[in-house]
């Protein structure tokens, strides 16, 4: 009994020990695209006056939702984030179809998310997931056009006008401070210089504030992926991803489950990747995991989220308009994939390749980003005058 015991107990130890290393591992091989990613969006935060644009969302036409989806793609990746940020939108006055186009397109369309999906899993995961923004955008424009809830949207509305909430401890005057920071005093934008050193400490500034909104977002999404790797044998993933069935049962069956299990792993933004990565090493058809990745939107601390902003007539409606869109914008982009045999083979030695260290390309670019980031945290921390700039961590 002793020794059954003890094998128990060293088997456990021995798999709690590989699910670390695999998580130590995704950060090491993402490490520095998510560096890459915020240092480009701090930039263009800092150089782009978003005030102007923002008063372009009043209408849902076609150039209101492009302007919207342009926004988001340079804003953050961070769910909660740009939850905060689209109910500013709508509170302001832009249409709900422009406030969620932007929603949809800041968590899918920035730059890190391809960057690292490109790296984990392939390009064609980084190409899948920026077409299939814009397919999720035209697909809940469509939607919610052919359904548009006046009464709800309306009554939601009106809450904003007096609601003062905050979501994830981000309050909406720091997203109006950052934007305004770009205009004249007469509202006019402001010439922005890369390399003045007041711009540049303002581009850290910006650069801690998204590590600082995704950093226990991803290091949940990572310990999640390790212990899922780690601990869940393949022949559960064998029956749950119907390893036996058709190819075409496979990708209907896979696309719903996608969104099904990203909303009861409550991991969203990039957290969200890694553990995609394991599904798609594990068996999950190509369209459940990009509708796995599209579904970061729905989980359950963000619906409590979209209650309290919205109420929960439409926390319920945009549940089911999302629910909807990310299944079939899944399906949809896996059909040129698999017409023209593009879809890559499964990552079958993940665990092997995490738990390695290698001096290579990852290496090299680990160390230039990782010198950068101390750049940024030394201007965060310099003297201007009588004040102390520091890092929002």
């Amino acid at each position: 009994m002793i020794s059954k015991l003890g094998a128990i107990m060293n088997n456990f130890l021995g798999s709690l020990a590989d699910s670390i290393l695999m998580s130590l591992g995704m950060f090491w091989q993402i490490g520095w695209s998510l560096a890459l990613g915020f240092t480009i969006t701090s930039v263009i935060e800092v150089a782009v006056s978003q005030d102007k644009i923002m008063r372009r969302f009043g209408k849902s036409g076609f150039r209101e939702i492009a302007f919207a989806t342009f926004f988001g793609a340079i804003s953050s990746s961070c769910s909660y984030a740009a939850a905060s940020t689209s109910r500013a939108l709508f509170k302001k006055g832009a249409s709900f179809i422009s406030s969620m186009a932007f929603l949809f397109s800041s968590t899918n369309l920035v730059i890190e998310l391809g960057v690292i999906l490109w790296l984990l899993m392939g390009w064609q995961f980084a190409i899948a997931e920026w077409v299939g923004g814009i397919v999720l955008i035209s697909l809940m424009s469509f939607i919610v056009k052919l359904t548009y809830p006046k009464k709800i949207i309306e009554d939601a509305f009106a809450k904003q006008q007096t609601s003062q909430k905050k979501c994830c401890g981000m309050k909406e005057m720091n997203h109006d401070h950052m934007h305004m920071e770009t205009m004249t005093d007469k509202g006019e934008p402001r010439e922005v210089k890369i390399f003045k050193p007041q711009t540049q400490r303002k581009i850290a500034g910006n650069y801690f504030m998204e590590w600082s909104m995704l950093w226990k977002d991803l290091v949940i999404g990572l310990l999640i992926a390790g212990v899922v790797g780690a601990f869940v044998p393949q022949s559960v993933f064998d029956v749950l991803f119907l390893k036996d069935a058709s190819p075409v049962v496979r990708e209907l069956v896979s696309a719903f489950i996608g969104p099904v299990i990203a909303i009861i792993t409550f991991v969203c933004s990039i957290g969200n990747v890694p553990l995609a990565a394991i599904f798609w090493s594990q068996g999950m058809g190509f369209s459940g995991v990009l509708s796995f990745l599209y579904a970061d939107l729905i989980v359950i601390p963000l619906l409590d989220v979209y209650r309290k902003y919205y109420g929960w007539k439409l926390m319920w409606y945009i549940f089911i308009v999302f629910f909807i869109t990310m299944v079939f914008a899944g399906l949809i982009m896996s059909l040129p994939f698999n017409i023209f045999h593009l879809i890559p083979k499964n990552i079958g030695n993940v665990r092997e390749e995490l738990m390695s260290f290698k001096i290579n390309y990852t290496f090299y670019l680990n160390i230039i980003f990782g010198l950068i980031s101390l750049y940024f945290f030394f201007l965060t921390r310099k003297k201007t005058g009588h004040e102390v700039v520091h890092a929002p961590l």
